[in-house]
Protein backbone atom coordinates (compact mmCIF):
# COMPACT_ATOMS: atom_id res chain seq x y z
CA UNK A 1 0.00 0.00 0.00
CA UNK A 2 3.05 2.42 0.84
CA UNK A 3 4.71 0.77 -2.02
CA UNK A 4 1.12 2.26 -4.25
CA UNK A 5 0.88 5.99 -3.01
CA UNK A 6 4.11 6.82 -3.90
CA UNK A 7 4.50 5.54 -6.97
CA UNK A 8 0.76 7.59 -7.89
CA UNK A 9 2.56 10.61 -5.89
CA UNK A 10 5.71 10.41 -8.32
CA UNK A 11 3.46 9.68 -11.62
CA UNK A 12 1.32 12.64 -10.50
CA UNK A 13 4.55 14.74 -10.32
CA UNK A 14 5.64 13.84 -13.56
CA UNK A 15 2.91 13.96 -15.28
CA UNK A 16 2.47 17.78 -13.80
CA UNK A 17 6.70 18.24 -14.41
CA UNK A 18 5.76 16.62 -18.53
CA UNK A 19 2.92 18.99 -18.47
CA UNK A 20 4.38 21.86 -17.64
CA UNK A 21 7.12 21.34 -20.78
CA UNK A 22 4.86 20.14 -22.81
CA UNK A 23 2.92 23.70 -22.72
CA UNK A 24 6.04 25.73 -22.94
CA UNK A 25 7.25 24.18 -26.07
CA UNK A 26 3.90 24.46 -27.16
CA UNK A 27 3.59 28.18 -26.36
CA UNK A 28 7.39 28.73 -27.77
CA UNK A 29 6.77 26.71 -31.08
CA UNK A 30 3.32 29.05 -31.88
CA UNK A 31 5.30 32.03 -30.95
CA UNK A 32 8.08 31.00 -33.50
CA UNK A 33 5.37 30.17 -36.22
CA UNK A 34 3.87 33.58 -35.55
CA UNK A 35 7.32 35.12 -35.84
CA UNK A 36 8.03 33.47 -39.21
CA UNK A 37 5.07 34.26 -40.58
CA UNK A 38 5.52 37.70 -39.20
CA UNK A 39 9.00 38.23 -41.14
CA UNK A 40 7.87 36.47 -44.08
CA UNK A 41 5.04 39.11 -45.21
CA UNK A 42 6.96 41.90 -43.87
CA UNK A 43 10.32 41.23 -45.88
CA UNK A 44 9.89 37.53 -48.26
CA UNK A 45 8.95 37.23 -51.85
CA UNK A 46 7.19 34.05 -53.12
CA UNK A 47 10.94 33.07 -54.31
CA UNK A 48 12.84 33.13 -50.66
CA UNK A 49 10.27 32.44 -48.25
CA UNK A 50 11.62 31.35 -44.41
CA UNK A 51 11.76 27.60 -43.87
CA UNK A 52 8.46 25.62 -43.90
CA UNK A 53 6.64 28.65 -44.76
CA UNK A 54 5.08 29.02 -48.11
CA UNK A 55 4.37 32.35 -49.38
CA UNK A 56 1.29 34.01 -51.65
CA UNK A 57 1.11 37.00 -53.17
CA UNK A 58 -1.94 38.86 -55.12
CA UNK A 59 -0.98 41.95 -56.97
CA UNK A 60 -3.62 43.52 -58.92
CA UNK A 61 -5.99 40.65 -59.03
CA UNK A 62 -2.73 38.04 -59.99
CA UNK A 63 -1.68 35.62 -57.84
CA UNK A 64 1.57 34.38 -57.76
CA UNK A 65 2.81 31.68 -54.36
CA UNK A 66 5.90 29.70 -54.11
CA UNK A 67 6.08 26.89 -55.67
CA UNK A 68 5.28 23.75 -54.23
CA UNK A 69 2.21 25.09 -52.54
CA UNK A 70 0.28 22.28 -50.65
CA UNK A 71 -3.26 21.68 -51.26
CA UNK A 72 -5.64 23.37 -49.67
CA UNK A 73 -3.12 26.69 -49.95
CA UNK A 74 -3.69 29.51 -49.80
CA UNK A 75 -6.47 30.59 -48.01
CA UNK A 76 -8.59 32.66 -50.50
CA UNK A 77 -11.27 33.50 -47.84
CA UNK A 78 -8.53 35.55 -45.83
CA UNK A 79 -7.08 37.04 -48.42
CA UNK A 80 -10.18 38.28 -50.15
CA UNK A 81 -11.23 39.97 -46.44
CA UNK A 82 -7.61 41.74 -46.30
CA UNK A 83 -8.25 42.95 -49.69
CA UNK A 84 -11.49 44.08 -49.17
CA UNK A 85 -10.37 46.13 -46.11
CA UNK A 86 -10.43 43.64 -43.55
CA UNK A 87 -6.99 43.94 -40.67
CA UNK A 88 -4.75 41.25 -40.95
CA UNK A 89 -5.54 38.13 -39.82
CA UNK A 90 -3.57 35.02 -38.17
CA UNK A 91 -5.27 31.87 -38.04
CA UNK A 92 -4.44 28.00 -37.75
CA UNK A 93 -6.19 25.84 -40.10
CA UNK A 94 -6.17 22.16 -41.31
CA UNK A 95 -5.66 21.32 -45.11
CA UNK A 96 -5.10 17.67 -46.55
CA UNK A 97 -4.29 16.72 -42.59
CA UNK A 98 -1.40 18.82 -42.44
CA UNK A 99 -1.66 22.06 -39.83
CA UNK A 100 -1.14 25.75 -40.41
CA UNK A 101 -0.24 28.84 -39.12
CA UNK A 102 -1.32 31.26 -41.78
CA UNK A 103 -1.13 35.39 -41.63
CA UNK A 104 -2.22 37.37 -44.17
CA UNK A 105 -1.67 41.14 -44.27
CA UNK A 106 -1.03 43.92 -46.80
CA UNK A 107 2.08 44.54 -47.87
CA UNK A 108 1.83 48.23 -49.55
CA UNK A 109 -0.23 47.55 -52.50
CA UNK A 110 0.25 43.60 -52.47
CA UNK A 111 -2.10 41.45 -50.48
CA UNK A 112 0.76 38.90 -48.76
CA UNK A 113 -0.47 35.48 -47.07
CA UNK A 114 2.11 33.43 -45.53
CA UNK A 115 1.57 29.88 -44.34
CA UNK A 116 3.60 27.70 -42.46
CA UNK A 117 3.70 24.11 -42.43
CA UNK A 118 3.44 23.02 -38.39
CA UNK A 119 4.43 19.11 -39.34
CA UNK A 120 8.08 19.22 -37.89
CA UNK A 121 6.95 20.82 -34.88
CA UNK A 122 4.01 18.54 -34.26
CA UNK A 123 6.87 15.84 -34.73
CA UNK A 124 8.73 16.86 -32.02
CA UNK A 125 5.91 17.64 -30.23
CA UNK A 126 5.00 13.48 -30.48
CA UNK A 127 8.66 12.53 -29.68
CA UNK A 128 8.50 14.66 -26.58
CA UNK A 129 5.27 12.97 -25.28
CA UNK A 130 7.58 9.68 -25.94
CA UNK A 131 9.92 10.67 -23.75
CA UNK A 132 7.99 12.09 -21.13
CA UNK A 133 5.82 8.42 -21.65
CA UNK A 134 9.09 6.48 -21.54
CA UNK A 135 10.57 8.27 -18.08
CA UNK A 136 7.20 7.87 -16.76
CA UNK A 137 7.28 4.39 -16.77
CA UNK A 138 10.96 3.96 -16.02
CA UNK A 139 10.52 6.74 -13.27
CA UNK A 140 7.45 4.39 -12.09
CA UNK A 141 9.56 1.61 -11.93
CA UNK A 142 12.30 2.99 -9.92
CA UNK A 143 10.17 4.49 -7.24
CA UNK A 144 7.91 1.74 -7.27
CA UNK A 145 11.76 -0.58 -6.90
CA UNK A 146 13.02 1.99 -3.94
CA UNK A 147 9.65 3.12 -2.57
CA UNK A 148 9.16 -0.79 -1.65
CA UNK A 149 12.79 -1.10 -0.27
CA UNK A 150 12.31 1.89 1.82
CA UNK A 151 8.89 0.50 2.87
CA UNK A 152 9.99 -2.66 3.96
CA UNK A 153 12.78 -1.14 5.77
CA UNK A 154 10.87 1.27 7.97
CA UNK A 155 8.09 -1.40 8.44
CA UNK A 156 10.99 -3.61 9.03
CA UNK A 157 11.16 -2.39 12.79
CA UNK A 158 7.11 -2.88 13.24
CA UNK A 159 7.22 -6.43 11.73
CA UNK A 160 9.62 -7.90 13.69
CA UNK A 161 7.87 -6.36 16.91
CA UNK A 162 4.77 -8.12 15.79
CA UNK A 163 6.73 -11.53 15.72
CA UNK A 164 8.11 -11.08 19.08
CA UNK A 165 4.89 -10.27 20.12
CA UNK A 166 3.22 -13.26 18.84
CA UNK A 167 6.57 -15.66 19.38
CA UNK A 168 6.22 -14.38 23.34
CA UNK A 169 2.40 -15.39 23.44
CA UNK A 170 3.03 -18.78 21.86
CA UNK A 171 6.01 -19.49 24.10
CA UNK A 172 4.55 -18.67 26.59
CA UNK A 173 1.41 -20.55 26.15
CA UNK A 174 3.27 -23.45 25.20
CA UNK A 175 6.02 -23.48 28.41
CA UNK A 176 3.60 -22.90 30.68
CA UNK A 177 0.25 -24.88 29.76
CA UNK A 178 2.04 -27.95 31.50
CA UNK A 179 3.58 -26.96 34.50
CA UNK A 180 0.14 -24.46 34.85
CA UNK A 181 -1.84 -28.41 34.36
CA UNK A 182 0.93 -29.94 36.69
CA UNK A 183 0.39 -27.07 39.41
CA UNK A 184 -3.45 -27.27 39.22
CA UNK A 185 -3.52 -31.09 39.27
CA UNK A 186 -1.37 -31.42 42.66
CA UNK A 187 -3.25 -28.76 44.31
CA UNK A 188 -6.61 -30.66 43.76
CA UNK A 189 -5.08 -33.66 45.06
CA UNK A 190 -3.32 -32.06 48.24
CA UNK A 191 -6.99 -30.33 49.03
CA UNK A 192 -8.58 -33.79 48.78
CA UNK A 193 -5.95 -35.15 51.02
CA UNK A 194 -5.93 -32.26 53.56
CA UNK A 195 -7.42 -34.04 56.80
CA UNK A 196 -7.42 -37.51 55.86
CA UNK A 197 -3.58 -37.97 54.32
CA UNK A 198 -1.10 -38.92 56.68
CA UNK A 199 1.46 -36.03 57.77
CA UNK A 200 3.89 -37.93 55.81
CA UNK A 201 2.12 -38.13 52.39
CA UNK A 202 0.74 -34.44 52.84
CA UNK A 203 4.44 -33.19 53.28
CA UNK A 204 5.63 -34.99 49.76
CA UNK A 205 2.84 -33.66 48.18
CA UNK A 206 3.74 -30.00 49.41
CA UNK A 207 7.15 -30.70 48.31
CA UNK A 208 6.67 -31.84 44.97
CA UNK A 209 4.66 -28.46 44.97
CA UNK A 210 7.44 -26.45 45.85
CA UNK A 211 9.51 -28.36 43.03
CA UNK A 212 6.83 -27.59 40.29
CA UNK A 213 6.80 -23.52 41.40
CA UNK A 214 10.44 -23.59 40.64
CA UNK A 215 10.27 -25.42 37.36
CA UNK A 216 7.26 -22.69 37.07
CA UNK A 217 9.87 -20.12 38.00
CA UNK A 218 12.51 -21.37 35.40
CA UNK A 219 10.33 -21.35 32.83
CA UNK A 220 9.03 -17.73 33.31
CA UNK A 221 12.84 -16.79 33.39
CA UNK A 222 13.39 -18.40 29.90
CA UNK A 223 10.31 -16.31 28.53
CA UNK A 224 11.54 -12.76 30.30
CA UNK A 225 15.29 -13.77 28.89
CA UNK A 226 14.16 -14.38 25.69
CA UNK A 227 11.91 -10.84 25.68
CA UNK A 228 15.22 -9.38 26.46
CA UNK A 229 17.36 -10.60 23.77
CA UNK A 230 14.69 -9.66 21.33
CA UNK A 231 14.95 -5.70 22.50
CA UNK A 232 18.20 -3.60 22.02
CA UNK A 233 21.11 -5.32 23.30
CA UNK A 234 21.58 -4.72 27.28
CA UNK A 235 25.02 -3.07 29.02
CA UNK A 236 27.82 -4.85 27.84
CA UNK A 237 31.25 -5.59 30.18
CA UNK A 238 34.21 -7.64 30.82
CA UNK A 239 32.73 -11.14 31.93
CA UNK A 240 35.57 -13.96 33.23
CA UNK A 241 33.87 -17.25 31.38
CA UNK A 242 35.75 -19.63 33.75
CA UNK A 243 34.35 -18.08 36.95
CA UNK A 244 30.97 -18.36 35.55
CA UNK A 245 31.65 -22.19 34.87
CA UNK A 246 33.10 -22.82 38.00
CA UNK A 247 29.84 -21.10 39.28
CA UNK A 248 27.70 -23.15 37.66
CA UNK A 249 29.40 -26.86 38.37
CA UNK A 250 29.07 -25.42 42.15
CA UNK A 251 25.81 -24.78 42.05
CA UNK A 252 24.65 -28.67 40.14
CA UNK A 253 26.49 -30.37 43.35
CA UNK A 254 24.03 -31.56 44.64
CA UNK A 255 21.78 -32.80 41.87
CA UNK A 256 25.29 -34.26 40.23
CA UNK A 257 25.49 -36.32 43.36
CA UNK A 258 21.74 -37.28 43.62
CA UNK A 259 21.85 -38.70 40.21
CA UNK A 260 25.24 -40.50 40.49
CA UNK A 261 26.89 -38.43 37.53
CA UNK A 262 30.29 -36.73 38.34
CA UNK A 263 30.91 -33.42 37.20
CA UNK A 264 34.43 -31.81 36.29
CA UNK A 265 35.73 -28.39 35.68
CA UNK A 266 39.18 -27.80 33.43
CA UNK A 267 40.65 -24.20 32.44
CA UNK A 268 42.97 -23.45 30.02
CA UNK A 269 45.90 -21.41 30.61
CA UNK A 270 45.89 -17.93 30.17
CA UNK A 271 42.53 -15.22 29.88
CA UNK A 272 38.95 -16.15 29.04
CA UNK A 273 37.42 -12.95 29.55
CA UNK A 274 34.68 -12.38 26.88
CA UNK A 275 32.84 -9.26 26.35
CA UNK A 276 28.94 -9.72 27.53
CA UNK A 277 26.41 -9.96 29.83
CA UNK A 278 27.17 -12.11 32.77
CA UNK A 279 23.53 -13.18 33.50
CA UNK A 280 22.66 -14.26 30.25
CA UNK A 281 25.94 -16.35 29.91
CA UNK A 282 25.45 -17.62 33.19
CA UNK A 283 22.02 -19.35 31.93
CA UNK A 284 23.84 -20.39 28.82
CA UNK A 285 26.10 -22.67 30.86
CA UNK A 286 23.63 -23.37 33.38
CA UNK A 287 21.11 -24.82 30.59
CA UNK A 288 24.39 -26.88 28.72
CA UNK A 289 24.95 -28.00 31.95
CA UNK A 290 21.28 -28.76 32.73
CA UNK A 291 20.59 -30.76 29.75
CA UNK A 292 23.80 -32.86 30.33
CA UNK A 293 22.86 -33.96 33.51
CA UNK A 294 19.62 -34.86 32.23
CA UNK A 295 20.64 -37.06 29.75
CA UNK A 296 23.67 -38.72 31.54
CA UNK A 297 22.84 -42.03 33.61
CA UNK A 298 24.35 -42.86 36.88
CA UNK A 299 27.76 -43.75 36.69
CA UNK A 300 28.35 -41.42 33.95
CA UNK A 301 30.38 -37.88 33.91
CA UNK A 302 30.13 -34.11 32.73
CA UNK A 303 32.87 -32.38 31.57
CA UNK A 304 33.03 -28.42 31.30
CA UNK A 305 35.84 -27.17 29.65
CA UNK A 306 37.20 -23.28 28.84
CA UNK A 307 40.26 -22.25 27.24
CA UNK A 308 41.42 -20.24 24.93
CA UNK A 309 43.02 -22.08 21.53
CA UNK A 310 43.71 -19.62 19.29
CA UNK A 311 44.00 -15.84 19.39
CA UNK A 312 40.84 -13.91 20.04
CA UNK A 313 38.07 -16.56 20.78
CA UNK A 314 37.89 -17.92 23.98
CA UNK A 315 35.88 -21.71 23.74
CA UNK A 316 33.74 -23.74 26.42
CA UNK A 317 32.13 -26.81 26.26
CA UNK A 318 30.20 -28.88 27.47
CA UNK A 319 30.61 -32.89 27.25
CA UNK A 320 28.65 -35.78 28.36
CA UNK A 321 28.62 -39.59 28.66
CA UNK A 322 24.99 -39.88 28.08
CA UNK A 323 22.33 -41.07 25.64
CA UNK A 324 24.14 -38.45 23.08
CA UNK A 325 21.99 -37.98 19.98
CA UNK A 326 21.90 -38.85 16.31
CA UNK A 327 24.00 -36.46 14.31
CA UNK A 328 21.32 -35.03 11.89
CA UNK A 329 19.07 -34.03 15.08
CA UNK A 330 22.67 -31.70 15.55
CA UNK A 331 20.94 -28.40 13.87
CA UNK A 332 16.95 -29.63 15.54
CA UNK A 333 18.22 -29.14 18.94
CA UNK A 334 18.21 -25.61 18.73
CA UNK A 335 14.92 -24.87 17.74
CA UNK A 336 12.12 -23.57 19.91
CA UNK A 337 10.37 -26.85 21.48
CA UNK A 338 12.29 -29.16 19.59
CA UNK A 339 11.90 -32.66 22.02
CA UNK A 340 14.69 -35.00 22.08
CA UNK A 341 13.82 -38.88 22.16
CA UNK A 342 15.47 -39.81 24.99
CA UNK A 343 16.58 -38.53 28.45
CA UNK A 344 15.39 -36.28 31.21
CA UNK A 345 16.63 -33.21 30.67
CA UNK A 346 15.89 -30.11 29.05
CA UNK A 347 16.99 -31.08 24.91
CA UNK A 348 14.25 -29.21 24.27
CA UNK A 349 11.66 -26.08 24.60
CA UNK A 350 13.38 -23.36 24.94
CA UNK A 351 16.77 -23.96 26.88
CA UNK A 352 18.99 -24.77 24.11
CA UNK A 353 17.05 -22.29 21.77
CA UNK A 354 17.77 -19.31 24.30
CA UNK A 355 21.25 -20.64 24.30
CA UNK A 356 21.65 -19.88 21.27
CA UNK A 357 19.79 -16.63 20.63
CA UNK A 358 22.19 -15.07 23.91
CA UNK A 359 25.21 -16.80 22.07
CA UNK A 360 24.47 -14.80 18.35
CA UNK A 361 23.75 -11.67 20.30
CA UNK A 362 27.13 -11.98 21.98
CA UNK A 363 28.34 -12.49 18.27
CA UNK A 364 29.61 -16.04 19.03
CA UNK A 365 28.04 -19.21 17.98
CA UNK A 366 27.52 -22.88 19.52
CA UNK A 367 27.74 -26.09 17.48
CA UNK A 368 26.42 -29.30 18.98
CA UNK A 369 27.80 -32.85 17.95
CA UNK A 370 26.75 -36.22 18.99
CA UNK A 371 25.80 -39.95 18.31
CA UNK A 372 23.43 -42.07 19.47
CA UNK A 373 24.93 -43.98 22.75
CA UNK A 374 28.03 -42.05 22.76
CA UNK A 375 27.49 -38.62 24.94
CA UNK A 376 26.64 -35.18 23.60
CA UNK A 377 29.45 -32.29 22.96
CA UNK A 378 28.16 -28.76 23.51
CA UNK A 379 30.98 -25.88 22.17
CA UNK A 380 30.40 -22.35 22.67
CA UNK A 381 32.73 -19.67 20.98
CA UNK A 382 32.79 -16.34 21.72
CA UNK A 383 35.23 -13.27 20.73
CA UNK A 384 37.67 -12.92 23.26
CA UNK A 385 37.70 -9.24 25.51
CA UNK A 386 40.46 -6.43 24.34
CA UNK A 387 43.48 -7.55 26.67
CA UNK A 388 43.49 -5.09 29.76
CA UNK A 389 39.52 -4.71 29.85
CA UNK A 390 38.99 -3.52 33.38
CA UNK A 391 36.48 -4.69 36.02
CA UNK A 392 35.74 -8.38 34.65
CA UNK A 393 32.30 -9.29 35.99
CA UNK A 394 31.42 -12.47 37.77
CA UNK A 395 30.45 -12.47 40.87
CA UNK A 396 32.79 -14.72 42.35
CA UNK A 397 36.29 -16.11 41.94
CA UNK A 398 37.87 -18.12 39.61
CA UNK A 399 37.88 -21.90 40.43
CA UNK A 400 39.58 -24.10 38.85
CA UNK A 401 40.42 -27.89 38.39
CA UNK A 402 36.79 -28.78 40.10
CA UNK A 403 35.41 -32.34 40.32
CA UNK A 404 32.13 -32.69 41.78
CA UNK A 405 30.90 -36.41 42.56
Amino acid sequence: MITLRISLVMSVIILLVGAVVYGAVLVAQRADAERETQWGIEHNTIDSPPVCVWMTVERDGVVTHTPGMPAGLPVTSSMTAVRDGAPAMLERVTRGGQHYTVRTARRGSLVVQAAYGERFQRADRRHLLLAFGAAESLGLLLVAVASGRIARRAMTPLTEALERQRRFVADASHELRTPLTQLHTRAQLLARRCGTAAPDQLSADIQRLVTGTRQLGDVIDDLLLSAQLSRSPRSREPVDLAALAAEAVAAEDARALSVGVAVHLRCGPGRHVVTGTASALRRVIAALLDNALGHTPPGGEVTVTVHAPVSGTVTLSVRDTGVGFAPQDAERLFERFARGATGQGRRFGLGLALAREVIEAHRGRITARGRPGEGALFTVELPAARTGAASVGTGSGRRLGVSRR
